[in-house]
């Protein structure tokens, strides 16, 4: 996916989800007196929110300048700027907390980014890794219903919990632990499906991508589509 090309599908579509939302906004280490950073900002819908709500000092990278061109639209004291996970532009012990929501997977290199995150942290200090399990791909609503064709694309693409776990053991953290978190709605409208505004709908052939909007469009007709969106969020401490 061209995330330059398709960041105003993705800004458009794409939502803070409120269970992940209220859990980082919980973890003691958000506030005036905090620095936060999230790894792969995106459209930066999550450090503008989080800013917005409780103001701690806020910065978001990302490799995509479309996606960092709409973020910086919001005119909030968030400083965007380009960056990858594997390297860190920032001093040592600097943030307060580090998180990423639904990036991982998209990380070429975890454990350097898990090292970096470690290194850019305060002793004390968080991350925050939203992610999607293997049981969580099987059994997205509606993804996985109308698209079961990405159901393997995705658990090609995520890199397994356990293996996370390690990984973040590995480069120094402790007191690892997971939580899952969910989110019920109703769908209304087949557009962000039809924008193709989640990647893994570019990965799949045409026909199977045509196919499961048809389906999408026809059960619509009928009424809104029960949904439910969930996370894994994976927590270190430093």
């Amino acid at each position: 996916m061209d995330y330059d090309r398709n960041a105003s599908d993705y800004a458009q579509h794409r939502q803070v989800h409120p269970a992940v939302l209220r859990r980082l906004a919980l973890t003691g280490v958000i506030g005036p007196a905090f620095r936060v950073l999230e790894v792969g900002c995106g459209t930066g819908n999550y450090i503008l929110t989080l800013q917005h709500l409780l103001g701690p000092s806020s910065w978001g990278i990302d490799p995509s300048e479309g996606m960092l061109a709409l973020a910086r639209e919001a005119s909030a004291p968030v400083v965007f700027q380009l960056g990858q996970a594997e390297r860190l532009e920032f001093a040592d012990d600097f943030f307060d907390l580090v998180f990423s929501v639904d990036v991982i997977h998209h990380v070429g290199d975890h454990l350097a980014y898990f090292r970096e995150a470690q290194r850019v942290l305060k002793p004390g200090g968080k991350v925050c890794t939203v992610t999607d399990s293997e049981w969580i791909i099987r059994h997205r609503q509606p993804l996985a219903v109308y698209f079961p064709e990405t159901v393997q694309v995705e658990l090609g693409r995520y890199p397994g919990v356990e293996r996370l776990r390690d990984l973040m053991e590995q480069a120094g953290f402790g007191q690892v632990s997971e939580e899952m978190v969910e989110h019920p709605y109703q769908l209304n409208d087949a557009q962000p499906y039809r924008d193709q505004a989640f990647s893994s709908l570019h990965l799949i052939p045409d026909e199977a991508f045509r196919r499961g909007i048809r389906h999408m469009e026809q059960d619509l007709e009928k009424g809104p589509i029960a949904c439910v969106s969930r996370y894994v969020l994976l927590w270190g401490a430093k």
